[in-house]
């Protein structure tokens, strides 16, 4: 990656350490996850601080199944449509890093400061397998080093898919979750995220046992935000869940034009004018 020219690394230096502090309280961190340039304008106009990229969200939107098989090229491209829709720090999902390797995590790292973004999640499964804690680990300490030498603090979101993917039995993955979270913070992550934990028990157990910021995604069945906050996470991401919402609304449209109605699409949405004033 060529060097940031000194306005943009200020810029994004100032952004990530915005984004750094607000993992950091007083208000638990909420961070909404949007797919293309509308749904980021539609976040930040909501008030929130900060808008996460949905990897799932954007695969999806451009016809593509989860998991990488949306190319790099085209993940960042949509990232960059997101930064240039908002104000706001954006933080992009890059998936795996899109290589097993420490070399291809830092390619990931230097497309997502071109972009203009100044965090990202980078997951520790590849084709629903784990991949072992030092490989993970030198990952995360390439996407660091890039970092360091861009001038810009990005801000690392490691996360771990022990309950995800429900590897080991149940009575392990809560001693694996943390040996691989605490592994990853080592290795120079800011904040760890772990996908899958619903129940609050667990969750302020792992609070207490990783020596790090920690982010839980919201879903059926996580504790609301309050009591997350009262149990000491410092992120709550939505994931693909609004995307998914979203489809099911398009999917009952389409279920409902099928009979020759149309409320699905007509009743107490945003106006055409609405929505053509956002985007200005």
């Amino acid at each position: 990656m060529p060097p940031l020219d000194a306005a943009t690394r200020e810029t994004l230096a100032a952004k990530a350490d915005l984004f750094q502090r607000l993992h950091h309280g007083p208000a638990i961190l909420v961070l909404p996850n949007a797919w293309d340039a509308a749904t980021a304008r539609i976040f930040q106009t909501a008030g929130f601080p900060a808008i996460a990229s949905t990897s799932a969200g954007i695969a999806w939107a451009a016809g593509y199944p989860d998991d990488e098989r949306i190319s790099r090229g085209d993940m960042l491209e949509a990232v960059c449509r997101i930064v240039a829709a908002v104000d706001v720090p954006v933080t992009a999902d890059m998936e795996a890093g899109y290589g097993e390797t420490a070399e291809a995590a830092a390619a990931t790292a230097e497309g997502v400061l071109a972009a203009g973004a100044i965090g990202l999640n980078l997951e520790d499964a590849s084709a629903d397998r784990l991949l072992e804690i030092a490989a993970h680990s030198a990952r995360v300490r390439a996407v660091r080093r890039v970092a360091e030498d861009a001038g810009v603090p990005l801000v690392i979101n490691a996360r771990t898919d022990v309950y995800l993917l429900a590897v080991g039995t149940p009575e392990t993955r809560f001693a694996e979750a943390v040996r691989r979270a605490n592994a990853y913070r080592e290795a120079g992550a800011d904040c760890l995220f772990i996908p899958g934990v619903r129940d609050a028990e667990t969750i302020g157990r792992l609070v207490e046992s990783i020596h790090g910021p920690i982010n839980v995604l919201a879903g059926a069945g996580t504790p609301p935000a309050g009591e997350l906050q009262r149990l000491g996470v410092a992120r709550i991401s939505t994931g693909s869940g609004p995307m998914r919402a979203g489809l099911t609304l398009v999917r009952r449209i389409a279920e409902e034009l099928g009979q020759g109605t149309y409320d699905s699409f007509t009743k107490d949405v945003l106006s055409y004018a609405d929505v053509n004033r956002l985007m200005v």
